[in-house]
């Protein structure tokens, strides 16, 4: 099994105060893992670490075996790492088609191919198979600003994946979005892993889509990991449980 991401020892200090302390875990490729635990147990301050919006205090981030710590967000986008964020990052005076082109147009060519290049950058077909994967047809020509909030967390997550990323990492992709458009997404990143293999991470605090769509889960507990295993091991987990699911 090839390992995508490997997280070895990575802290993170605010002056004496210790947000990441040490966490340690993997991503094998075409693996969903939930990352989980209470506010202000480190998870997005890893992430930030990890994405290369944080350099970590200490500790190593690899990607396909290479060490990637302190890149750029647009170094690891070229490696082929993309993210979604807790605020939304669409556009909201682009159309959703629009929207997509954009995001694929970050993970190919540079500034020259861009400008020299066809105005989609030849990229309308796949953000098409996108919209058509996410059931976005009917919105396609649509601004994004003025879909539902859980339409634009699937337009969301549609551009997270237009440039066929070896890994996303989704932060809290259920949060706000009512069931229905919940299930939506559910199904659709659950179809993109089984179709394509897509690796990803999530970070969620609604437990119920985490341990229904992840087949591993890692929980954070005052910037430490305190238990790492399947969605049923967790749950039957004490520490877990006193830690977490039992506030």
């Amino acid at each position: 099994m090839t390992t995508v991401l490997e997280i070895s020892d990575i802290k993170k200090n605010f002056g004496g105060i210790k947000a990441v302390d040490g966490v340690s875990f993997d991503v094998q490729e075409g693996e969903i893992l939930g990352l989980i635990g209470p506010n202000g147990c480190g998870k997005s301050t890893l992430f930030n670490c990890i994405l290369g919006q944080l350099q970590p205090s200490a500790g190593e981030v690899k990607v396909d075996g290479k060490v990637v710590t302190g890149f750029r967000p647009s170094d690891l986008n070229r490696l082929g790492v993309s993210r979604t964020f807790q605020l939304l990052q669409v556009f909201p005076k682009l159309s959703v088609r629009e929207n997509l082109i954009l995001a694929g147009q970050e993970h190919q060519g540079n500034m020259l191919s861009r400008l020299l290049g066809p105005s989609d950058a030849g990229l309308s077909k796949a953000a098409d198979q996108m919209i058509e994967f996410f059931k976005l047809g009917h919105l396609a020509g649509e601004l994004a600003g003025g879909l539902s909030y859980g339409q634009q967390k699937l337009l969301d997550a549609a551009m997270a994946f237009m440039g066929g990323p070896r890994l996303v990492l989704l932060d809290e992709p259920a949060g706000g979005v009512n069931l229905t458009m919940l299930g939506d997404l559910k199904a659709r990143l659950a179809e993109i892993n089984r179709e394509k293999r897509a690796t990803f991470v999530v970070i969620e605090h609604n437990m119920e889509f985490v341990m229904s769509l992840c087949s591993r889960v890692v929980v954070m507990a005052e910037g430490k990991v305190l238990a790492i295993g399947t969605p049923a091991e967790i749950r039957a987990n004490s520490a877990v449980i006193d830690a977490y699911l039992g506030h």
